[in-house]
């Protein structure tokens, strides 16, 4: 194709916003969307909602029927080649009568990975990539971590005092965000693959790791609830499993009788070498092998602490309440007491914005090379 022109970025970005309508149900499978266009018009749109269902390729295509032959289609990820619980979107683009194909990035599935643009231009239709690849990438920053880094893309949220703190010194910490920071992180959840916690943390506030707001777009899609529990304490009467969806517990030990009640609740219970279950590189790898593309973790000082000195978070989110809780408080994090400031973990902002009464600030590590 010849080189990229502005309308090409205006259909893009249309194509992008229609792959964000699969923001919280497409998981595991990227979020896709794809517009057809012939003479300067629309004919056809689509987007993937769910797995099993019709990729954004063939959505699009329904849509535009008999307009497809001739049309230049617009997709935000390479179509695919290869058949899974779908036939290969490539091949129906041909079928239909394209001509050429714009798309915004490659794919990281070794099973497609270069092969469905081959595919088209073998079949004689012109094919152009790297058209806003940014921020496709971004939209399914979870899907090429799995693949690319063999992890899941690792979002920390924390909730905090002005001073630091998570809550009292006795455990109590609800409500330290306001109604509008807890509506929020019911967003977080809602995009998540998986959202992981601690076992003290699940005993102690009843934590329930759910998406509770049906306004939600998951179509059926429950996030997989993790609990880490080395020393297997869960009882099988906590509150997590009161809810209906998938929980896996890991734990590091064997314990028949505790396994069989955990299980009779539902849960998956997941036995690993005690120092495993409690590394976080060998958990992330865990999870990306069930495909896990993004993590929210949700957790008391310990294991956040565990996940900042990992080294292995890609993004935190921390709701900033506008009070304070005093120095008996309990702190945000457990990390080692430093010696040289220039050992210190140093984050960047990305985001910084009101939620409600709340601050919700984005940072991503900074280099520890860097301070």
């Amino acid at each position: 194709m010849t080189e990229l022109t502005a309308a090409d970025y205006r259909f893009m970005g249309r194509a992008l916003v229609l792959a964000a309508e699969g923001l919280y149900s497409a998981d595991p499978n990227p979020r896709v969307g794809c517009v057809l266009v012939k003479d300067a018009a629309v004919v056809g749109e689509g987007f993937h909602a769910r797995v099993g269902e019709p990729h954004a390729e063939a959505n699009a295509l329904a849509a535009a029927g008999a307009k497809a032959k001739g049309a230049t289609a617009y997709v935000t990820l390479e179509p695919c080649n290869h058949q899974g619980r779908t036939p290969p979107c490539s091949e129906a683009l041909i079928a239909a009568g394209v001509v050429s194909v714009v798309y915004a990035t490659r794919d990281p599935n070794p099973e497609v990975a270069g092969g469905g643009a081959a595919r088209l231009q073998s079949a004689g239709i012109a094919t152009a990539g790297g058209c806003m690849e940014g921020p496709a990438r971004a939209l399914n920053a979870g899907f090429f971590s799995r693949l690319e880094r063999g992890r899941p893309f690792v979002r920390v949220k924390l909730a905090a005092s002005l001073d630091g703190r998570t809550a009292l010194s006795n455990g109590r910490s609800q409500w330290l965000s306001c109604d509008a920071a807890r509506a929020d992180v019911q967003r977080l959840r809602a995009r998540s693959s998986a959202v992981l916690t601690g076992a003290s943390t699940a005993r102690r506030d009843g934590a329930r790791l759910t998406v509770r707001d049906a306004s939600l777009e998951l179509r059926g899609r429950v996030p997989l609830r993790v609990v880490l529990d080395p020393r297997l304490t869960l009882a099988p009467g906590a509150r997590i499993f009161e809810e209906p969806g998938p929980v896996l517990v890991i734990t590091g030990v064997k314990a028949d009788t505790v396994r069989a009640a955990l299980t009779a609740r539902g849960a998956e219970v997941l036995e690993l070498a005690d120092t495993a279950c409690r590394d976080v590189a060998t958990i992330l790898a865990e999870l990306a092998r069930r495909g896990v593309n993004e993590l929210l973790v949700e957790a008391g000082a310990r294991l956040a602490g565990a996940f900042v000195q990992s080294g292995l978070v890609d993004e935190f989110i921390l709701y900033m309440a506008p009070n304070l809780l005093g120095h008996d408080a309990l702190p945000l994090a457990a990390l080692p007491m430093l010696d040289d400031l220039g050992d210190r973990w140093s984050f960047d902002f990305t985001d910084v914005r009101r939620v409600g009464e709340d601050l919700r600030l984005t940072l991503v590590p900074r280099s520890r090379e860097a301070n």
